[in-house]
């Protein structure tokens, strides 16, 4: 029995899991997992690949463990699309794929070829985990995590009763940190049938909900929907926000609308890990990486991160993004300022260069969201014949404007706050801007 399976016994009579108005014990997830190790000893081999399909159930939830102590390497894979799991199955070499559906259901996969590094877990007996990158910039990518290693940083975490929500999926690095947090606690994790503005603020009320993890893309839906106003949120105490640059003006309104809510900046990467931070208070953008697991550097302007729970690699990528040291550059640019605080100003791959002046999305959105008629607004780059490049916004608005009276307000308002180069040339007025299930802008490339 593993660390956790001891503290899952000592918190037994709490409610682990509450998914759709049932609850879970600790006694529950322990027996179901014990269940699952059974059925996996005579049809799963130790150490091999399995994918989990699906997103967060009890059922899943508990055959992860049970994989996870079978030393198996673990793949979950959320999308339903059936050429996607097939794709991210081969691609991480899965030997089998898992399917609970009132029963469980696996399937031997044709395996033709194997990866270095999945060899090294197997001949050191360690538990692994594969997952894929959002895609947003490119190619998904699959990184492969010692999961032993990664799951001993949890070891230490104090017991604490309360309920957390989780919101960020099963396949995502944010979404399993907060599941080892809640567990490693004795925490209940509130599960989300749906990751809506309505769903997660009544989730909120009826659980007294005390922290929030969430996106700005996210947190700013909440604010369109204006359910914040139809549910008592007063539970609150903290929202944590991360994945993709913050607003400042986002941050702003946000901070206006739940005053006594501390908004903690977080920061974290699939290839590294969850990094410990601290804002330099709930209204700075500013925050500072404290985490003795890991160290950070800025090369021209980019953070780099080194740490102990980083991936062992990819699975069908170059290891481009990392030095021969052990550095990943993580394509975040930021800047710094005195106390060693950080502020996340945008990926190096968003940047607009126009006329070789460098423009950042995140300023020019904060600037257009400032504005009363504007709900939304997602700012990206199109080929120009004079400049190589110039600064187009997509925009939601909260009133009804025609196009042509649109754009000469918002550009008439961003000349007060932006230089030339920097207001939009072209402006278009959308229903709702683009993002990816995980709650971050899938700004449009250029073709």
């Amino acid at each position: 029995m593993n660390y956790l399976f001891d503290k899952f016994s000592i918190f037994k009579e709490l409610d682990a899991i509450i998914i759709e108005g049932k609850s879970y014990s600790y006694e529950n997830l322990l027996e179901k997992i014990l269940e699952y190790k059974k059925i996996l000893e005579n049809k799963i081999e130790t150490s091999s690949v399995v994918a989990i399909l699906g997103d967060y159930y009890f059922e899943n939830i508990a055959l992860f463990f049970a994989l996870y102590d079978n030393k198996n390497i673990i793949v979950p894979i959320t999308t339903s699309l059936e050429n996607l799991q097939n794709e991210y199955m081969q691609e991480s070499f899965c030997e089998y794929s898992i399917k609970i559906d009132g029963e469980i259901k696996i399937d031997n996969l044709p395996v033709n070829s194997s990866n270095e590094m999945i060899k090294t877990l197997k001949k050191n007996n360690n538990s692994g985990l594969v997952l894929f990158s959002s895609g947003s910039t490119g190619k998904p990518k699959a990184m492969i995590h010692n999961l032993d290693n990664l799951i001993s940083t949890y070891k230490d975490k104090r017991a604490k009763a309360m309920n957390m929500l989780v919101f960020l999926m099963f396949d995502h690095i944010g979404g399993l940190n907060t599941l080892f947090n809640a567990f490693s606690m004795g925490a209940c994790l509130i599960i989300p049938k749906n990751r809506d503005a309505k769903t997660i603020c009544e989730l909120i009320q009826d659980y007294k909900i005390m922290v929030l993890p969430s996106s700005p893309t996210f947190l700013n839906l909440i604010l369109i929907s204006g359910e914040y106003l139809n549910y008592n949120l007063r539970t609150l105490r903290m929202i944590t926000y991360g994945t993709e640059a913050m607003p400042e003006s986002l941050l702003i309104k946000l901070k206006e609308i739940f005053p006594r809510v501390k908004f903690l900046q977080t920061f974290g990467t699939s290839e590294t890990g969850i990094s410990t931070t601290s804002s330099k208070s709930s209204d700075s953008l500013y925050m500072k990486i404290e985490d003795e697991n890991q160290e950070y550097k800025i090369v021209e302007g980019e953070l780099w991160l080194r740490s102990k729970t980083q991936v062992l690699g990819y699975l069908n990528a170059s290891m481009d993004s990392f030095t021969s040291d052990g550095w990943f550059k993580t394509g975040y640019l930021v800047e710094e300022i005195e106390d060693g605080y950080l502020k996340i100003i945008g990926r190096g791959k968003e940047v607009i260069n126009v006329g070789g002046e460098k423009v950042l999305p995140a300023e020019v959105e904060s600037v257009v969201l400032s504005m009363d008629e504007i709900e939304d607004c997602m700012v990206y780059g199109e080929q120009n014949a004079i400049t190589g490049q110039t600064v187009v916004c997509d925009v939601v608005c909260s009133q009804a404007l025609d196009k042509k009276e649109l754009k000469k307000l918002i550009r008439s308002f961003c000349k007060q706050k932006l230089n030339n180069y920097k207001i939009p040339t072209k402006i278009n007025l959308v229903e709702k801007t683009n993002f990816s299930d995980r709650f971050k802008k899938i700004r449009k490339k250029e073709k």
